[in-house]
């Protein structure tokens, strides 16, 4: 399978630095432990915030002998170094309003040392030193890379953090995970990158010097250390460290070590000697030790836990996904050029392929000729009489990296045989152009001379196994293969029959026409028009779909009779009052739309039932129009009353009829020639178009509004299928 640069490079930076990775996310687990740990014991003076250096100053030289420095840290402790009343060295945590010690300091815990040994240099010193600042630049593009992959998953930058659809759970969690982790892990490689970078003097440090006069310094007015002007306007909370002046000498000054500046003062006069400001790198770097340790904030520590050990669950669902991905690669037992059966896949993840194999394993079991490979490789296939293809759309609509090539490669290549063809979209409703590169595949392959429309096209909501199912069991009966049947890990058994008992059957009019019947099924049944009933006629797992139309309450059926048909015949034997085991399958983008400016109907023979339905539940009267094409008036004389009755309660706004085998001899296609403004206007105002009918009646109105579309509205027909305003039921 073709795979993205991005993809690519994602999973390469991945496998390449993992080990390392693994190693800096559980020892970065740990040690954003520490300062929860050195934050627990709280000697944080009350109010700690308003506190000056002024008011701080006095206390503490009041409490203590001799006092050398005093520093603040990263957990806004007060740590006063000096003498006490004895001569003895003291270092103690304080309460700077009252000058009462709170505690003693206490060295790293041993093995919070080892594991951040470990986690800065794996105990090879500069060596190590130098592979973890690699690991750290390497994060950095897994995560940008991996931006980009989400980016291109929602389709947009705006979309990103909207709905993920959950295709397994190592798929889904990778993503959503990675969106939520995105900022932290980010912050995370970048900081430990640039740490990395000033540790070996990419970025160095400069030294910062105080340019003192010394000949002009004063003594007088001596003031006390509360008085200073420097000491009242600097908070506690914004010092780093206070150095005490050694000796009462003029040469001897504080010397105050702030968060972005060093300022040097008189001892006696409180004189502002000296001011530097540190460098951005020194900045930035204090910054970097904040943000990649927590050690400022327990939230942001638990935060940077919660990132850690999360990139060991994307290393844990990535191999899960590496894994499912080359697990659905299969090896062709036949070539293309001896193939009976063509497959071709478009898939940017490789979830697709599990379908596609699914299908290949069926076909070679039953000793079929069958070659599978990427639309990307389309060629000339000598030999071939069926054509499946399976895609996914990727990006704003858009071919996936392994089916871009598709369009120019069949201009390449024209069969030279004629070939039937089916296409399966697979995608998802939360997304704005749902199947939308499958929609143009099916149409690009209905405009060659060569390729003859088995079915019409198939969609596949979020990979759903049972839509899969209800397309393959129709598509193996065409290609008379009906003994195929879908694995276990793909099909859905029957299940959920409801028992449904028969109101009422209309007679054949003719040999092979068609009949109505109507059921009732249970209390709790739900359906509405346009959902599709299944029926087991011999009570096997053949199965045969019904368009429903919902009539107060009951299903109504609108079946064309077979003689040698399996479903046909089964329900055209039924009486009132028999009782039939069927299921309802929810069609939901079959529905009649309720926001519509406008819905076209578009039918032929039987496929005008859903259509029943839904123009009686159309209690809103929103504009509806039908067109619908009938061998004769025999033939529609079956739905006549019901249209009718319809047209006067305004439900149905305007009713069109051809017949293909009486007088003028038209077809529904003519009709929607002659109305081609009117459809085009449909579809510019947000209406929506809805087809139901035979396969070859399907083909023809597609083709036509494709035309309509180009000439009338500046668009694609599969920019309007995409975003739901074609749809179609066809068989």
């Amino acid at each position: 399978m073709t795979i993205s640069v991005w993809r690519y490079s994602h999973l390469a930076l991945a496998v390449s630095s993992f080990i390392f990775v693994t190693l800096a996310a559980v020892t970065g687990i740990i040690l954003s432990f520490e300062p929860i740990d050195q934050k627990l014991p709280s000697y944080r003076a009350y109010d700690f915030n308003q506190v000056t250096v002024a008011k701080a100053l006095p206390l503490l030289n009041n409490n203590f002998t001799e006092i050398t420095d005093v520093a603040v840290d990263v957990n806004q402790f007060v740590i006063v170094k000096g003498t006490d009343s004895t001569g003895n060295s003291l270092e103690a945590y304080v309460d700077p309003v009252t000058g009462r010690i709170l505690g003693v300091p206490q060295k790293q815990n041993e093995f919070y040392t080892w594991v951040t040994a470990l986690h800065r240099s794996l105990f090879l010193h500069e060596t190590g030193r130098f592979f973890v600042g690699l690991t750290s630049f390497l994060l950095i593009l897994i995560t940008i890379s991996g931006a980009i992959l989400v980016v291109q998953r929602q389709r947009s930058v705006k979309r990103f953090f909207t709905k993920i659809v959950k295709e397994n759970f190592s798929q889904y969690y990778h993503v959503v995970l990675g969106r939520l982790s995105l900022i932290p892990i980010f912050i995370i490689a970048l900081s430990g990158t640039w740490l990395s970078l000033v540790r070996f003097g990419i970025f160095p440090e400069k030294k910062i010097t105080h340019r003192i006069n010394f000949d002009e310094l004063k003594e007088q007015p001596k003031k006390n250390p509360a008085d200073f002007q420097v000491f009242r306007n600097i908070l506690l909370s914004q010092v780093q460290e206070i150095q005490f002046p050694f000796a009462d000498d003029p040469e001897e000054y504080y010397l105050l070590k702030l968060k972005d500046r060093e300022i040097a003062v008189n001892q006696f006069t409180g004189e502002q000697l000296s001011e530097v400001l540190y460098p951005m790198t020194s900045i930035i770097t204090s910054l970097s030790l904040d943000l990649h340790t927590g050690r400022r904030s327990i939230i942001w520590a638990i935060i940077l836990a919660v990132a850690s050990g999360n990139i060991l669950f994307f290393i844990y669902s990535g191999f899960i996904i590496m894994r499912n991905r080359t697990a659905n690669r299969l090896k062709n037992k036949y070539t293309s050029n001896e193939s009976r059966f063509i497959i071709l896949t478009g898939s940017e993840n490789g979830s697709t392929l599990r379908y596609a194999n699914a299908i290949h394993q069926q076909l070679t079991g039953s000793g079929q000729s069958v070659f599978m490979t990427e639309l990307n490789n389309y060629g000339l296939f000598p030999k071939a009489e069926f054509i499946i293809v399976l895609t996914a759309t990727y990006g704003l609509g858009d071919a996936p990296s392994n089916a871009n090539k598709f369009s120019a490669q069949l201009q390449k290549f024209k069969q030279t045989q004629p070939v039937q063809f089916s296409v399966v979209g697979f995608g998802s409703h939360a997304y704005p152009d749902f199947c939308r590169f499958a929609f143009d595949v099916d149409n690009l392959l209905s405009g060659e001379d060569w390729a003859v429309p088995l079915l019409e096209i198939h969609t596949v909501n979020d990979k759903s196994p049972e839509q899969f199912s209800l397309w393959f069991t129709t598509w193996s009966q065409k290609v008379n293969l009906p003994q195929l049947a879908l694995p276990e890990s793909l099909h859905n058994k029957p299940s959920g029959l409801q028992e449904m008992t028969v109101i009422s059957k209309t007679a054949l009019s003719h040999t092979e026409g068609s009949f109505i019947i109507r059921l009732l099924p249970g209390r709790w049944a739900k359906f509405t028009s346009g959902d599709l009933l299944a029926i087991y006629p011999a009570n096997d797992s053949r199965e045969r779909l019904y368009s429903i139309g919902k009539i107060n309450k009951e299903i109504q059926l609108s079946v064309k009779y077979y003689t040698d048909g399996l479903g046909s015949r089964y329900l055209y034997d039924l009486t009132p009052g028999h009782r039939v085991k069927a299921r309802i399958i929810s069609n939901k983008h079959f529905h009649f739309p309720q926001k519509a400016s406008n819905v076209v109907m578009i039918a032929n023979g039987t496929g005008v039932a859903p259509f029943l339905g839904m123009i009686d539940q159309n209690d809103k009267k929103i504009s509806c129009h039908l067109y619908c094409g009938f061998r004769g008036e025999a033939s529609f004389e079956l739905y006549r009353q019901a249209l009718t009755s319809n047209m006067e309660m305004k439900k149905l706004h305007q009713l069109r009829i051809v017949y293909s085998r009486e007088g003028e001899k038209k077809y529904v296609s003519n009709l929607l020639t002659e109305d081609a403004g009117f459809i085009a206007d449909t579809l510019t105002q947000n209406g929506r178009l809805m087809i139901c009918g035979s396969l070859s009646m399907h083909n023809d109105v597609i083709e036509l509004l494709e035309l309509i579309c180009h000439e009338r509205t500046g668009k694609s027909l599969s920019f309007y299928q995409s975003h739901g305003q074609v749809v179609s039921d066809c068989y």
